[in-house]
């Protein structure tokens, strides 16, 4: 597996060339092996989404992998799970309300942590899916950037399946443009954008995304 993973990593970064965003592994549906795999390939971040069972595999990785890799959070977060998540991840993608928001600052606070995390918009306004309405994002922002042990480091977007490539384009440039203006109102400084997943990650990266999100593109054989 270490040599498919290899190859593909090397196909994706030249396809995103002359762009330069990182890549995390999702890893959800790959076991502890993968990871390792993915790591010796020369992978230092991977996604998990489920929390109970990422934890698990986290815990079961040799020291060397855990102590050298960054582990970021991408499924939707309940609060009672909120403890865990925070004990165990370096970034959280899918904060989708103040009120999560601020139960991620209470835990990071009692660990003594200041918690990287990013704002889920979903502008593409799809029921199924979670995520803050631009009104919404505009509405909390300022309540958000206020809580004490968070760093907001950027918005993430999950674009719909099958989309049209000139959709993709609108919905991710307009994640950029959201941010800019953030930045703007609230004198704030994001710099990452979490945007691209294995079916959409070329066009995430000409519009601007610093992490992409890829799993079965990288692990499974081309």
């Amino acid at each position: 597996m270490q040599d498919t993973i290899k190859q593909n990593l090397i196909q994706i970064q030249e396809e995103i060339a002359p762009y330069n965003p990182n890549i995390i592994a999702v890893t959800k549906y790959f076991d502890g092996n993968a990871i390792i795999s993915a790591y010796n390939a020369g992978i230092r971040d991977f996604a998990e989404s489920r929390a109970v069972e990422a934890i698990e595999k986290i815990n079961s990785l040799p020291d060397e992998v855990k102590q050298n890799s960054h582990f970021h959070f991408i499924g939707h977060l309940q609060t009672n799970k909120v403890k865990k998540v925070v004990a165990h991840f370096d970034f959280i993608h899918s904060v989708d309300s103040l009120k999560l928001a601020q139960c991620i600052s209470e835990e990071a606070e009692k660990i003594n942590k200041v918690q990287n995390i990013f704002l889920q918009l979903n502008n593409a306004n799809e029921e199924q899916k979670f995520g803050f309405s631009k009104a919404e994002l505009f509405a909390n922002f300022a309540d958000i950037i206020r809580l004490s042990h968070i760093k907001v480091l950027g918005l993430m977007n999950m674009a719909p399946i099958n989309a049209e490539e000139k959709v993709l384009e609108t919905l991710f440039s307009d994640v950029q443009s959201t941010q800019d203006t953030l930045n703007k109102d609230f004198h704030c400084n994001m710099q990452e954008l979490s945007m691209g997943m294995s079916q959409d990650y070329k066009i995430a990266a000409r519009c601007g995304s610093t992490m992409l999100r890829i799993g079965r593109k990288l692990f499974n054989k081309i």
